[in-house]
């Protein structure tokens, strides 16, 4: 019995892998554009609604909440989005996508997808559905599930 532990077949290894396989792909096609996968996830978000203060904007994303500020800074920058103070809660401020940003997340959403497609390129179509399905099972129902 071999007391070398095999981490090369491990979850969290494969997991790590597997994203480092993702934000490689991603930074090919996407790149040019200087756009994180994060900050692709945060103007998809907005677009689903706009105008949400920024720790929901962090959940729906699953990202840090200490952290987005500067995540969201960074598109402010580019007039892709805009924070305007909560009239209810003056401490909070509301996160919108502007129309520039608006153009962006669509002209982006072609390009992520293909990103999307060449992740999946080495299973079978069968494989891809099986993987998608598990990974949002795992992320779904495990008890950390939330971003930290």
């Amino acid at each position: 019995m071999s007391s070398r532990f095999v981490f090369e077949q491990a979850p969290g290894h494969l997991i790590r892998r597997a994203h480092q396989i993702s934000v490689a792909v991603f930074t090919d096609e996407v790149g040019t554009h200087g756009v994180t996968p994060v900050q692709f996830a945060i103007l998809h978000a907005l677009m689903a609604e706009s105008g949400i203060d920024q720790i929901t904007l962090a959940q729906r994303v699953a990202f840090d909440a200490a952290t987005i500020g500067s995540v969201i800074g960074r598109l402010e920058q580019r007039g892709w989005l805009s924070r305007q103070e909560n009239p209810a809660d003056r401490r909070c401020k509301l996160v919108s996508l502007t129309e520039q940003g608006a153009r962006a997340a669509l002209d982006l959403k072609p390009v992520v997808e293909l990103v999307q497609q060449r992740i999946l390129e080495p299973l079978s179509d069968q494989e891809q559905a099986q993987l998608v399905a598990l990974l949002e099972k795992l992320v779904t129902h495990h008890p950390r599930r939330q971003a930290t």
